[in-house]
């Protein structure tokens, strides 16, 4: 029987395997519960949970599938107050992304709704959850989307999630100029930092994690057979990891059997339904499953009884999925090894010593990215009177045009039409900043002044 590394062979509970995620990793700290700093003006604003401050247990009490997000944005919006939302939910975080402007209460009032959404008491979901403003907001998204706040430094994944999260916002019409500018940049940004550093080098993902502890403790694949539950992107990739291994016969259930089967053609592999994996369970030697299923697929009773028709051989077991596929009753049956997502912490972290330099240039690109962004907001701040200053000029030009024309009809020479318009223009432009100089100048508002010269580049031109 296959024992797991430093658990005794024979042995039937599973090994927890943990190490301090935080080791060897750059990351920003996450503040202590209740230790926020509330700064008014500050709008953006990221809230949540992840795989560093929560269980999985808790992970997928607060999850959102797909589908429900239609809903659940705009309820966001109302219920809490908020003028643009995000909603990013992954097997490893669920983060609320969003703008309210003027609101300083806005980060307790979106927690008070992820809680009353999912059910939850408020100080169980205040114990493990984390806020960040402002720029720490801005910061931290930048972060997610580049990898480097993930379990897996560097993993991929993220920035298609993200891209999700952006369309689902998009579409449920709760994505403004701001968050969605910000979304926007996140994807540039987290491109710069794959094309610009090495942190995408090395294959690392959880479903890498996972084939890479069923070598542990199987050796040699080519013997075994395994049972991929789902047919996402996460099974697409276990699914090329044990190809590359040499799995010897690879069996993909799915709810829809036609993904199923074009992942099966690919990889040499069989298509099952999901109604049909008790008939194939005790043939797997690994199962890994990661669906978007908001209930268990595999239970109890239906594992022990392929291990009882596999004659106790060992079963190994990887759930990806947030909510969770397997029953964690599972890891109670002899000879059934099951792990989840927070289980893979010590195969992803040996295979993280080649991405720490990159991260390193990778939050150097992200803190003058920051920078970027907020010169971006703040810029916001002019555009009101922009869009005034040209509305009086076009309003003056409309008004100097139209006397301009009508002296052209009554007669008058053009050239005479021509210098009184721009001298008129000219005054009209001029009066109004004009007279406030003077002023400033009569009061010894020297601040204006210089702010003048600055404003219309009068500095080269002399007194």
């Amino acid at each position: 029987m296959p024992a797991r590394a430093g658990h005794p062979s024979g042995g039937a509970r599973p090994l927890v395997l943990r190490i301090p995620i935080t080791e060897n990793r750059p990351i920003v700290p996450v503040p202590t519960p209740g230790e926020h700093a509330h700064r008014p003006g500050m709008a953006l604003l990221a809230i949540g949970i992840n795989h560093r401050t929560a269980p999985v247990a808790l992970r997928e009490q607060i999850a959102f599938a797909p589908a429900d997000l239609e809903s659940a944005l705009p309820a966001l919006c109302e219920e809490a107050g908020m003028d643009e939302a995000a909603i990013l939910s992954t097997c490893n975080r669920t983060e609320i992304y969003c703008r309210a402007e003027g609101a300083e209460d806005a980060g307790d009032a979106a927690l008070e709704w992820l809680a009353r959404r999912h059910g939850l008491e408020l100080p169980e979901l205040e114990a493990c959850a984390y806020r960040y403003e402002g720029a720490e907001a801005v910061r931290h998204l930048l972060r997610v989307g580049a990898g480097l706040d993930s379990m897996i430094l560097g993993e991929p994944q993220i920035l298609g999630q993200l891209k999700q999260a952006w369309r689902a916002a998009r579409e449920a019409g709760t994505l403004g100029t701001q968050l969605g500018r910000l979304f926007q940049h996140t994807f540039a940004v987290a491109k710069q930092v794959r094309t610009d550093t090495a942190i995408g080098a090395s294959p690392v993902s959880v479903a890498f994690a996972a084939v890479s502890l069923a070598r542990q403790i199987f050796g040699e694949l080519g013997d075994y057979t395994a049972l991929l539950i789902g047919a996402g992107e996460t099974i697409e990739l276990a699914a090329r990891h044990l190809e590359d291994q040499g799995i010897g016969r690879m069996v993909i259930a799915n709810r829809t059997v036609e993904r199923a089967h074009e992942l099966a053609v690919r990889f040499r592999g069989y298509a099952i339904a999901l109604d049909e994996i008790p008939d194939h369970l005790a043939e797997a030697d690994i199962v890994i499953s990661s669906t978007a299923s908001p209930d268990p697929i595999l239970h109890r009773p239906q594992v022990a009884a392929a291990l009882r028709r596999r004659k106790h051989r060992p079963m190994f077991l990887v759930d990806i999925a947030v909510p969770r596929d397997i029953d964690p009753a599972v890891a109670e049956l002899a000879d059934a090894y099951l792990y989840t997502v927070d289980d893979l912490e010590d195969i992803i972290q040996d295979s993280l010593r080649s991405r720490q330099e990159a991260a390193l240039q990778a939050e150097d690109i992200i803190e003058i990215q920051v920078d970027h962004f907020l010169e971006w907001v703040r810029s916001l701040d002019a555009v009101g009177t922009i869009r005034a200053l040209r509305g009086r000029g076009e309003r003056m030009r409309e008004e100097v045009l139209g006397r301009a024309r009508q002296m052209l009809a009554a007669g008058r020479p053009p050239q005479e039409v021509l210098e009184w318009a721009t001298h008129t223009l000219g005054n009209k432009l001029l009066h109004a900043p004009s007279a406030a100089l003077r002023e400033a100048g009569a009061s010894g508002r020297s601040g204006l002044i210089d702010a003048a010269r600055e404003l219309f580049r009068l500095e080269e031109e002399g007194p």
